[in-house]
């Protein structure tokens, strides 16, 4: 028989408890984040963005910069002048207009059929017709009516003893744009529209993640190891910090490509109040989605299955669209009341921001509103997060929940 014998200095001592890290929502923090960008089709989904904004400003920039030649016949020397006018209205637009000469009528609509010029033009007892094959484009419509109008009215004038020039005196109407915002209100509607996409997609894409997350390690059991070493709730801040640093970062991702590929093509003039309006985009998008996020893990750790997931998260996608819509649509008193709605003024203030001045207590007030909202969303995230998570079973209500020991 063997035995074992204890130095008389030595006394035995219980295993140590597992120590807690010094900043436990940290660590989760860095975990979701090394996660997600070790996630191939994370890493694959964002790449995809980025080739497709590239190639998006690539194509506005080649589209833009590309001009369109017509050609069109003409029979005779009446044509032929109304023809030369649409010419000069062609280029005015910086695309060009050929005008191809025809002995004969028959010989013109053979040309049309068989698609040697994109159009005829002949004079008849009734006036001008166009002729084309299937369709004829509606720029070079228009151009050959106004050259035929500006035509008719010269020989009228002609036979009347008068000219053309007397007969439009003081009949002229200009366009000026006096205010400080004038010439931006179509770039502010694009990035009106990007804004809020960029927010629903963010809000959903993430949110589903964090949701699928927390269900995920319910249903495998190691939010129970995780919660030997680190407090459930440090494990909520952890995951909703690490995914809004990933959506932020993405986003920022998104706007620094979009702004260099402006840049490059040369497509971008005075961006100045589109970077001031980006900044507070910014600022209320991080406050929003903070608040959505706390909601997204709550649905998380009351669902048992993903099933039960699809079918708890139509609340917050019903307001994520309202956000989205109330955005682009709504106006006057109606979006500035939506502009001070937390979460929805995520996307609503910066909206207004783009649209013209707005005084600055606006968007700071809206802003606190939108943080307040998401503290209090977190603590209510919080204390049923602790609750639900490591409840096993069928899917519960926010009410149960409440109803369970933390």
């Amino acid at each position: 028989m063997s035995t074992t014998t204890q130095s008389p200095d030595r006394t035995p001592t219980a295993a140590a408890p597992a120590r807690t890290p010094a900043h436990p929502w940290l660590v989760v923090t860095v975990r979701e984040v090394v996660v997600k960008l070790t996630d191939r089709s994370f890493v694959l989904s964002t790449a995809l963005m980025v080739v497709l904004i590239v190639a998006g400003v690539g194509i506005s920039a080649f589209m833009g910069g590309r001009s369109t030649t017509f050609d069109v016949g003409a029979v005779d020397t009446s044509t032929g002048t109304v023809a030369q006018g649409a010419q000069q209205l062609i280029a005015a637009g910086g695309d060009d207009l050929q005008v191809t000469s025809y002995d004969s009528e028959d010989a013109l609509r053979a040309a049309v059929l068989d698609e040697e010029v994109d159009a005829g033009l002949v004079q008849g007892q009734d006036g001008f017709t166009l002729i084309g094959n299937d369709e004829i484009d509606p720029t070079l419509q228009r151009a050959v009516s106004s050259a035929v109008e500006e035509h008719v009215l010269s020989q009228n004038a002609e036979a009347a003893g008068t000219t053309l020039a007397e007969l439009r005196e003081g009949a002229t109407v200009s366009t000026t744009l006096i205010g400080a915002d004038a010439g931006r209100a179509t770039a502010a509607q694009v990035a009106g529209f990007i804004f809020a996409f960029l927010f629903y997609m963010s809000a959903i894409m993430f949110g589903m993640t964090i949701a699928n997350s927390v269900l995920e390690e319910k249903q495998n059991r190691v939010v129970e190891i995780l919660a030997t070493a680190i407090p459930v709730r440090q494990i909520l801040y952890g995951k909703v910090l690490g995914n809004s640093l990933l959506a932020f970062g993405q986003i920022a991702l998104f706007g620094v490509v979009g702004l260099i590929g402006v840049n490059v093509a040369g497509m971008a003039s005075d961006v100045g109040w589109l970077l001031s309006a980006s900044g507070w985009f910014a600022a209320f998008f991080v406050a929003g989605f903070i608040a959505l996020a706390a909601v997204w893990a709550v649905l998380g750790s009351l669902a048992s299955r993903s099933e039960d997931l699809q079918s708890s998260t139509g609340p917050v996608i019903g307001v994520i669209m309202v956000a989205l819509f109330a955005g682009l649509f709504a106006q006057g008193m109606l979006l500035q009341v939506a502009s001070f709605v937390p979460v929805v003024s995520s996307v609503a203030m910066p909206i207004r921001l783009l649209a013209g001045e707005v005084p600055l207590w606006q968007p700071v007030v809206s802003l606190l509103l939108t943080l307040v909202a998401a503290g209090l969303l977190i603590r209510l995230g919080e204390r049923i997060y602790q609750r639900a998570v490591m409840h096993s079973g069928a899917a519960i209500s926010w009410r149960q929940a409440f109803r369970l020991e933390s």
